[in-house]
């Protein structure tokens, strides 16, 4: 709390951006480690929302528009539609309705070895976003006993207790430490986020993958 006051204070005093870099140069050089996390996070949170920005077709209603096709052009017309579409959900209803009319575990296997090269992607960046979310604090308090560490060597060097020999070395503890907790909040939000988005939508494969195979068997397609 100590570390965002004085962030407001010195912006208030010669601007954002200045202020930005004054209490970056106050940090220490822990403050660069943080930077780097900070950087990586955002890469990784960003390269996220863009793979699953393309995750936007519903698998619901694509089995249903393949079911439609099916009954009324038959398989070989679902399996060029599937085709041509580059989804994941299209290429995992291919793999379905190449062993259509086979039996319901050749099906299921079909599918379950297509859906794990094609949703392997889902995961990627999800383990360094934990990462970042758990060492950005760590850093944090590295700089708060680095920065005390700073403060009871002035002291020691003066033989004396002032209260300017101490502040430098407090304000770096208290900066690391705020910059830690400000950069691991959002990154763990995030991975929250993308966990629950990532989960939801291997769900709906995995029904919509089922209502295609249970279709096929009860209409004996072949």
């Amino acid at each position: 709390m100590q570390g965002i006051l004085s962030f407001l204070l010195i912006s208030q005093e010669g601007g954002i951006i200045q202020g930005m870099v004054d209490y970056f140069h106050k940090g220490g050089g822990m403050m660069w480690l943080l930077l780097i996390v900070a950087i990586l996070s955002i890469v990784v949170m960003l390269e996220r929302l863009f793979t699953l920005f393309r995750l936007r077709k519903n698998p619901r209603k694509f089995v249903n528009q393949l079911i439609e096709i099916i009954e009324g052009e038959g398989v070989e017309a679902a399996r060029d539609f599937c085709a041509r579409d580059a989804s994941v959900v299209a290429k995992i209803c291919e793999a379905a309705l190449e062993k259509a009319g086979e039996a319901k575990e050749i099906m299921e296997e079909s599918v379950a070895r297509k859906a794990t090269s094609e949703l392997a992607f889902l995961d990627r960046g999800m383990l360094w976003l934990a990462s970042f979310a758990t060492i950005a604090p760590l850093l944090g308090f590295l700089g708060t006993v680095t920065g005390m560490i700073r403060a009871f060597q002035a002291v020691a060097a003066a033989g004396e207790v002032e209260p300017t020999l101490v502040a430098a070395g407090i304000s770096e503890a208290l900066i690391t430490t705020a910059t830690g907790l400000l950069i691991a909040a959002p990154v763990a939000l995030a991975h929250t986020f993308f966990s629950s988005r990532i989960n939801a939508f291997s769900r709906e494969m995995e029904e919509a993958a089922n209502t295609l195979i249970e279709y096929l068997l009860q209409a004996k397609v072949k």
